[in-house]
């Protein structure tokens, strides 16, 4: 008979491969459970899977160190394809993805038009706009008809010009050059999934290359918001995070090159979905000199700006696009709209809500790039994201996409909370009506389990400290 050390580690290693195959399981359900035909439903499916998910995490603390990485890649690929069991559910964005593709092989810059512009009438198809009979699903948009057939198309938002980056409207045409036809929404799925494997083999080296510990990258790579909104719903943003982990993981180098190409893959991450700027006072944690804060600013700004240069010259309107009209609809400049801003509003009039907002973000990013690690810039990175979650309460559940891999670098498991209430408020906004009472209890919630989270953390290292320094009693000698 086997010692029971022998076995130990075996039964770790197939529990944590149990709890995969359940979480894979769940999410499959999930994917495929449909839209919001029935949010409560949904989000019981969300819970499911981020409940299974913990398990998994846990399970993985047991597994030996040297089958930790394997294990971590297998199930980043089980994961992955189970977002790729259903088409997209929950958004339509990568409708317009698709869209603004075509547009380009097109030889038309996709800002010039609006997916409803007569003049882009030729581009269209049936899938991505149906007519007749087609037209009575709820998720499609109406669009004008001159010759009084109904029309309409799944695109969101038709009467409007494209608000995507250069970057992303780069992979979208990239994406349309190599699909086949008929493909429909598949090739950005397919993109999407690969992209975000690409995000857990660049953790994986970047923890390995520190000799930090490679569980940290199942935080990213077995997590439900991954095959669900970066695969199954093909955002964009899931390149936008590999760029920004690709920089962050040079910028922690000393080497002024390496920390020029960090700041490059930065400004490329910024050119794809903006909201990754936030990782800057991240990657300017603990710099004292001038030419190390350039080094990174400089090529992040060069690259950012010389990305819209192309669209520039092929475009004759703003290559913004409806940016400043998404910015005003979301209410992120009026504090009395919408849920924005939600947990400072219980306790300010809304007329203090976006000042109180930039001075506290501000504070936190000063306080990031004085204090700071230089030598781990994800960390002060995540702080900052972490913290404009919590005050700006976004009401979309795949912009956490960023601060999930965050803390797969940094490895402060309680930051994912923020990604919970994104898809807490995303998924049962539509039932409960979009209420900024909902923001503030997610968000509240995540809040709250950040700074328990801290104030334990701080408690556990300030009673080793004391053991440390403790006089240790004498031991009598033996006669």
């Amino acid at each position: 008979m086997k010692p029971l050390t022998a076995r130990a580690p075996r039964a770790a290693l197939a529990a944590s491969v149990l709890a995969l195959a359940a979480l894979t399981t769940v999410l499959v359900l999930t994917v495929r459970y449909g839209g919001f035909e029935d949010p409560d439903g949904l989000f019981r499916w969300y819970a499911a899977g981020w409940a299974l998910f913990a398990v998994a995490l846990l399970a993985l603390r047991r597994v030996p160190g040297r089958q930790v990485g394997r294990l971590v890649v297998a199930g980043a690929v089980a994961v992955t394809v189970a977002g790729l069991a259903g088409p997209p559910r929950t958004s339509t964005d990568s409708y317009r993805y698709a869209w603004d593709g075509r547009v380009q092989s097109a030889g038309v810059s996709p800002y010039d038009h609006a997916p409803q512009d007569p003049a882009l009438a030729r581009l269209r198809d049936p899938w991505l706009f149906p007519t007749g009979a087609a037209c009575a699903g709820p998720d499609l948009a109406p669009i004008p008809s001159a010759d009084g057939t109904r029309r309409c198309t799944r695109i969101n938002r038709p009467a409007v010009h494209t608000i995507y980056p250069p970057v992303a409207e780069a992979y979208f045409l990239a994406v349309d050059r190599l699909s086949p036809s008929g493909a429909r929404h598949k090739p950005l799925q397919a993109g999407a999934g690969l992209i975000s494997l690409g995000v857990t083999g660049t953790l994986l080296l970047i923890l390995r290359r520190r000799g930090d510990d490679l569980r940290r990258a199942a935080y990213w790579a077995w997590c439900p918001a991954v095959p669900v909104e970066a695969v199954g719903n093909a955002h964009a943003d899931v390149l936008g995070v590999l760029l920004a982990v690709a920089g962050l993981g040079l910028v922690a180098s000393r080497a002024l090159d390496r920390r020029a190409a960090g700041g490059v893959l930065i400004g490329a991450a910024i050119a794809t979905k903006l909201m990754p700027a936030v990782v800057l006072p991240g990657a300017l944690s603990g710099v004292r000199r001038v030419r190390d804060a350039a080094a990174v600013l400089l090529p992040a700004a060069a690259f950012a700006a010389l990305s819209y240069l192309p669209y520039v010259l092929l475009s004759h309107g703003s290559v913004f696009g409806y940016l400043g009209g998404y910015v005003r609809e979301e209410g992120y400049g009026d504090a009395s709209a919408g849920a924005r801003y939600a947990l400072l509003r219980l306790v300010l009039p809304d007329a203090w809500a976006l000042p109180v907002l930039a001075a506290v973000i501000a504070g936190i990013c000063l306080f990031v790039m004085w204090r700071g690690d230089p030598g781990r810039p994800w960390s002060g990175a995540l702080t900052v994201t972490g913290w404009a979650f919590v005050l700006l309460t976004p009401g979309y559940s795949w912009y956490a996409l960023l601060p999930v891999a965050l803390v797969a670098l940094d490895g402060r498991g309680e930051w994912l909370g923020v990604a919970l209430a994104g898809a807490a408020v995303y998924v049962l906004g539509p039932s409960l009506g979009y209420r900024p009472a909902l923001s503030s209890l997610a968000y509240g919630a995540a809040a709250a389990l950040v700074l328990v989270t801290a104030l334990v953390r701080r408690r556990l290292r300030a009673n080793r400290a004391e053991d440390r320094t403790a006089p240790r009693p004498q031991r009598l000698g033996s006669r």
